[in-house]
């Protein structure tokens, strides 16, 4: 009869210690997983970090122009030669403008294109948001119901990418404008000017996240956790946004990093077309639409406000496509 054999670690009640040389393995969740994908990727770093000076700027500008750092407004006639250019050989730079002082005007150029980042971020951040919410809601309402409400949202989603925004923003400005100061009772200038860019920006630009937000909604409500969800007796509206969208926030944040550039670029789009928010006060759009005419004898007053808006793109740009494949493993990288 064989007599069993008793492990002295075990029946002290102590755990025996890994061999030498072993490692303990440490399990990842799929978010630390992905922030570590993030971090290998250079360039998304890079692209992060003037992403965050773009919102500290824009955060700083008003803070700045109230204790009177800066003067986006303020002309300087005497800094001015007899053409109404900057005087001097390098445009008018100096300790007290950096920048330089505008063409025609005179007025710092570094004050209004800092405080031009400001009102370009709110005009881009909030359409960003309206756009991003209409379409993350209508994408999971038309993914989930199926029927007759897919295909009514399909065909509102069709009728808006037919729709010519630029034409209504065109020969709708001055009646929106109107409308949102005597109906709604915004003061008049630049809020009433850049709510109804916002508005319009937002609310013609959710196509895109609705037919992504649906394609991924139509495998997701197929899955185990929505089945359980039914059977306990969840409303639509739990399992929409409670048990749904919980699981499409990796292309929800991608989508808005998209969002972005687009909107602050149709912001100087829509700046030359006259459409968006108007001079004095300033926006990155406004202030390189005033530059064009300068370009070949002011220089710097072109470059600034270009180089600001083709460096912020470019880096939400790379931000959008570094979060992309940080959070889809299967991606080709």
């Amino acid at each position: 009869m064989s007599v069993p054999v008793q492990d002295p670690l075990i029946d002290s009640g102590h755990e025996p210690e890994p061999a030498e040389g072993a490692r303990a393995i440490e399990s990842k969740s799929p978010t630390q997983l992905a922030m570590e994908r993030f971090r290998k990727d250079r360039k998304s770093m890079v692209a992060l970090g003037v992403v965050i000076f773009y919102f500290i700027a824009a955060i700083s500008a008003p803070i700045l122009v109230h204790f009177n750092v800066l003067d986006p407004l303020t002309p300087h006639q005497d800094l001015l030669d007899v053409n109404t250019l900057p005087a001097g050989k390098w445009w008018g730079i100096s300790w007290e403008h950096p920048l330089g002082v505008e063409p025609g005007v005179g007025r710092d150029v570094l004050s209004r294109v800092w405080l031009g980042i400001t009102y370009s971020l709110v005009v881009s951040l909030t359409a960003s948001v309206i756009a991003v919410a209409l379409g993350v809601t209508l994408g999971i309402i038309s993914g989930y119901s199926g029927g007759w409400t897919d295909a009514i949202i399909g065909r509102g989603i069709d009728l808006t990418l037919a729709f010519p925004v630029t034409l209504l923003l065109l020969a709708g400005s001055s009646v929106g404008t109107y409308f949102l100061t005597s109906k709604v009772g915004l003061p008049a200038g630049p809020i009433t000017q850049g709510t109804f860019v916002i508005l319009v920006l937002g609310f013609f630009g959710w196509t895109g996240t609705a037919r992504l937000i649906r394609g991924q909604v139509l495998s997701l409500r197929e899955r185990e956790f929505v089945d359980a969800a039914r059977l306990f007796g969840a409303s639509r509206l739990r399992i929409w946004f409670r048990e749904l969208l919980p699981n499409l926030w990796a292309p929800v944040l991608v989508t808005f990093t998209l969002y972005m550039p687009a909107f602050i670029s149709a912001e100087a789009a829509l700046a030359y077309l006259n459409v968006s928010v108007k001079p004095p006060t300033p926006t990155l759009g406004n202030v390189l639409n005033d530059a064009v005419q300068y370009a070949g004898s002011d220089f710097l007053y072109f470059f600034a406000p270009a180089f600001l808006i083709a460096l912020i793109v470019v880096s939400f740009n790379l931000l959008g496509d570094g979060m992309r494949d940080a959070l889809d493993p299967k991606a080709d990288r």
